[in-house]
């Protein structure tokens, strides 16, 4: 049983996703089974609700006024999604879909509340998850204001193979170019050129599946681009 906040944090072990799952279900959450490609809630919906993801992947989504499209964050299990309803903001300003398969905590926002000031395992879960979510969007806004397309497009395969999250770095499956393009900011050749140029330099495999290297890092923590090729319109960021 996850402790419930007794004794210092320094004692208690960080909650499993699995653990979450349970809190969450006691406070009242609801389990719900996405199939791709649905939307948990839409931008411009009241926003009533937080997602946790206990199980697959789920992409946020922006639409501008002049109906164009962005991918904003690419989310995994572990991760929570409409957690600006808790705050006095009345409708969600993204649109939350199930990339792939998904098992979802739907919980209102009352109940997560309840939960939250029940359970300081889960407080701590919560809040360390937004600071991080708060570092990754200021890392991406450093990264499209000072950064090339190729380098942003590094940064982001990393990331989506849990690159320094103590892990190995982990295959990625069901992504497509254009998503990439949509999360890097720039157009699907450029991802095409770069995806090519990393996979003979030996950085990645790509097959369906994309098998990260280490080696990859180097495109991001250089300054200069890898050296030999220019990507088309390579003057464009």
């Amino acid at each position: 049983m996850p402790n419930k906040g007794k004794g210092p944090a320094s004692q208690r072990l960080p909650l499993s996703s699995a653990d979450v799952a349970k809190l969450l279900l006691a406070a009242g959450a609801k389990t719900i089974n996405v199939p791709a490609k649905t939307a948990l809630f839409r931008q411009g919906t009241p926003a009533d609700a937080l997602y946790f993801i206990h199980r697959g992947k789920v992409r946020s989504t922006v639409l501008s006024k002049q109906g164009r499209e962005g991918t904003i964050a690419l989310l995994a299990a572990g991760d929570f999604t409409g957690e600006a309803s808790l705050t006095k903001q009345p409708v969600y300003l993204n649109t939350a879909i199930a990339h792939t398969t998904c098992e979802i905590m739907k919980i209102g926002c009352e109940e997560m509340q309840d939960a939250l000031h029940a359970s300081t395992p889960l407080a701590e879960y919560f809040t360390a998850f937004l600071l991080q979510r708060t570092i990754d969007v200021q890392a991406d806004l450093v990264d499209h204001l000072f950064n090339s397309s190729e380098k942003r497009l590094a940064r982001v395969l990393l990331l989506l193979a849990n690159f320094g999250r103590g892990g190995k770095l982990e295959p990625i499956t069901d992504i497509t170019q254009e998503i990439l393009a949509e999360r890097v900011g720039t157009t699907r050749s450029r991802i095409s050129f770069f995806m090519n140029k990393f996979r003979r330099l030996g950085l990645i495999e790509y097959n369906g599946k994309i098998q990260v290297h280490s080696g990859l890092l180097n495109v991001v923590l250089h300054d200069a681009r890898i050296q030999g090729e220019a990507a088309p319109g390579a003057s464009a960021p």
